[in-house]
């Protein structure tokens, strides 16, 4: 079993709370927008971290981390990108794939809204942890945290961290 701590749309701000909360995680995973390296830097410092660039970031954090992620954890198929889309609303940029290969978890960021969907057509979960920074037009700063366990997905907890 592997404990994560998913989080996106940090725009430069960790806030200290972050570590708490991911305290029993282990490994972190950011959907994009990191929005500066010491960002992802400190995250590394944590945990592993496994991420993909968002639209803000720029060519330091890019040559680290790619725009799609595809890999396994345990025995779920995982797709990670910043811009994604949502079930029956998927970005152009992945409409196509998705459709083609669905993965079992699918994990965006971008639009700073919180959202747990499960995709019925394709079979896939689809995670946006919302925005963990400061910046943007979300009033509640949001992260996820659950549990993978073979081919199970569980244990998923969504946490509110205080002020914008």
């Amino acid at each position: 079993m592997i404990r994560i701590g998913l989080l996106s749309d940090t725009h430069g701000y960790l806030d200290e709370a972050i570590f708490q909360h991911f305290e029993s995680c282990d490994e972190i995973w950011h959907a994009g927008d990191f929005g500066d390296i010491a960002v992802a830097d400190t995250l590394a410092a944590f945990r592993p971290l496994r991420g993909v660039y968002g639209n803000i970031d720029g060519k330091d954090i890019r040559a680290v981390f790619p725009e799609h992620l595809r890999f396994n954890c345990e025995e779920v198929d995982v797709w990670m990108t910043h811009i994604g889309g949502y079930p029956n609303r998927y970005s152009p940029q992945v409409r196509k794939d998705i459709q083609l290969n669905p993965p079992r978890l699918f994990i965006c960021g971008h639009s700073h809204i919180l959202k747990v969907m499960y995709d019925q057509k394709l079979q896939c979960l689809h995670l946006n942890p919302g925005a963990a920074g400061k910046q943007g037009w979300h009033k509640v700063r949001t992260l996820l945290r659950f549990s993978i366990n073979n081919k199970r997905i569980e244990n998923l907890e969504v946490i509110e961290l205080r002020g914008v």
